[in-house]
């Protein structure tokens, strides 16, 4: 039997490549639960958000968070809801200045 392909979100992906541009920060977890290493970890650094956290669980698990002004939140929820966060609104709007735009007119 065929497995048929996941359907894959434009949203999604849209969010996916907005937080590309975002700082990342490569973490273990240690003895701590993911997310409260991801929030030691800020506190310790001083990081500024927006920022993205990539915390090792064990050698296969990798959690994925997003630091923004109003807390931290799952990766996977930025990516589909990225258009309630204004800091990923400048950094989309920045973008978007730096790459020039394609005319659709034809002579």
């Amino acid at each position: 039997m065929a497995r048929r392909r996941k359907r894959k979100s434009r949203r999604r992906q849209e969010g996916r490549r907005i937080l590309e541009c975002v700082p990342q920060y490569s973490i273990e977890s240690g003895e701590d639960k993911p997310v409260t290493a991801a929030r030691k970890f800020i506190h310790a650094e001083g990081i500024a958000p927006p920022a993205l956290l990539l915390v090792k669980r064990n050698e296969h698990t990798t959690d994925r968070y997003f630091w923004a002004e109003k807390g931290l939140f799952g990766a996977q929820y930025v990516e589909e809801n990225h258009f309630l966060f204004p800091s990923l609104k400048v950094m989309l709007e920045s973008a978007a200045d730096k790459i020039p735009a394609v005319s659709a007119s034809r002579a």
